[in-house]
């Protein structure tokens, strides 16, 4: 399929554009120099044209901090997937995980992605000690609960805020970036829940969640970002959301049925919070 392209800039052949040329393919617009006498003719797609034109009057030598808001591409869902591989696997081991563990009832197989070993004898579990993990060699433990969910609700939810905030990143800051930092809040909100809240069967994606909030908030904050600008009152109902959990008054509804795991969600948040403040000053001095 053939895209219609347009003028968007002629410019003398002595200008350097190199460095526009580079943050154009960063932001993946599809772009063409030609050489016309003594002119040079920048060409891009007809629905950019006047945001390129823009974003040459501000960064005419390029500029790693900001995005562009493309058109949108045909292909839909799957078009979707395959701009943001990375966030699609986490997404499909996921779903994998949850099958193979009946959302939390195949407990035979939830052993061996849990924090810690348990069996279960009767009405009791018996949980190893952390240092007994870690001995036996087990460090898969330490990332595996963000994958175990417990229903369908529970997936449903973390796949859905997992979709929208790691395609951001992903698309942003690159999906080592966003593999780096899923593992860092997958670790700090696992250990944190183990500390605070003792041995346990706990997962889920809901801490490594905060931490990209966390993330995306303040990074915006200190570099303002189409990319990471969130709808409007989506970090105080996640915050709202936190409030309520540590309450314990969910707990409490639910007669007992539903544990939430408040030390990950905090510990996620802390994480993602100092993770968006590092990344959105080094931006900013840039």
């Amino acid at each position: 399929m053939s895209v219609e392209v347009s003028e968007a800039l002629r410019l003398p052949l002595s200008e350097d554009l190199s460095g526009f040329i580079a943050l154009l393919r960063r932001l993946r617009v599809p772009c063409r120099v030609s050489e016309e006498g003594d002119q040079q003719v920048l060409r891009v797609p007809v629905e950019v044209v006047e945001q390129v034109r823009d974003l040459y009057a501000r960064h005419p030598h390029g500029d790693d901090s900001v995005v562009i808001e493309q058109p949108r591409r045909r292909g839909g869902f799957v078009a979707a997937l395959r701009a943001s591989p990375l966030t699609a696997a986490v997404l499909v081991i996921t779903l994998i995980v949850a099958a193979i563990t009946m959302l939390g009832e195949n407990f035979a197989t939830i052993r061996w992605l849990n924090f810690v070993d348990f069996r279960i004898d009767g009405e009791y579990a018996y949980f190893a000690s952390l240092e007994q993990t870690l001995a036996a060699g087990q460090w898969w433990r330490l990332i595996t609960p963000i994958f175990v969910h417990f229903g369908i609700l529970h997936l449903a939810m973390n796949s859905m805020w997992f979709w929208e905030l790691g395609r951001r990143i992903e698309a942003l800051q690159r999906a080592w970036m966003l593999l780096a930092l899923t593992l860092l809040f997958g670790l700090v909100s696992n250990f944190a829940q183990y500390l605070f809240g003792g041995p346990g069967i706990f997962g889920g994606l809901s801490g490594v969640l905060y931490g990209l909030l966390g993330h995306c908030w303040l990074y915006q904050k200190l570099a303002p970002n189409e990319a990471y600008r969130l709808p409007p009152g989506v970090v105080v109902l996640m915050l709202v959301w936190l409030v309520i959990c540590l309450t314990g008054v969910i707990e409490v509804l639910s007669f007992g049925a539903l544990a939430i795991a408040n030390a990950a969600h905090v510990g996620g948040l802390v994480a993602g919070c100092v993770t968006g403040v590092i990344g959105g000053t080094l931006v900013r001095r840039r």
